[in-house]
């Protein structure tokens, strides 16, 4: 079905657009912000780069129906990078595995197949999935925007496109 595709595509070039425009992001950071909290209760801007740059490999462990420990493990091993360099990497890489599992699935699986993650007792179409990926990595580079603007960056509208 072509119309499945055509949103299938729209969908994975946002996710993109979003992790273009992140890791264009990421790059502005200066080190000596890192430690940067918005608040107590809040991610630092360390942590929530981290968070953000694992969002396309984390979310595709969970639709994949892995388990809470292989997800932790990967999230143990994000944080081992240290540089923004491989953060960048990491994400980009995220992003072609999302791709690359989407694109390779049937029509039917992506709006049938349900998979259900190791913290809801629930499943989610495939579909779905790709929309929460979409919108979760979003959130926190809003979230990083944010906290840039905050710190004084020179970031505006125009660095989300």
């Amino acid at each position: 079905m072509q119309g499945i595709n055509e949103l299938k595509e729209m969908l994975l070039e946002e996710l993109e657009l979003i992790v273009r425009t992140s890791t264009n992001l990421i790059g502005k950071i200066s080190p000596n912000h890192l430690d940067y909290r918005p608040r107590e209760n809040m991610r630092s801007l360390h942590e929530l780069v981290l968070h953000l740059v694992s969002v396309p490999s984390t979310d595709l462990l969970i639709l994949q129906e892995k388990s809470e420990e292989e997800v932790r493990e990967l999230e143990a091993e994000v944080a081992s990078d240290h540089e923004p360099e491989q953060w960048i990497v990491r994400m980009k890489n995220g992003l072609q595995d999302v791709r690359s599992y989407m694109e390779q699935m049937p029509d039917e699986e992506f709006l049938q197949k349900k998979t259900k993650p190791f913290y809801l007792d629930h499943g989610t179409v495939q579909a779905k999935w790709l929309i929460e990926i979409v919108t979760h990595a979003q959130h926190h580079r809003a979230q990083l925007f944010n906290y840039l603007k905050e710190q004084g960056y020179d970031v505006n509208m125009f660095n989300l496109y």
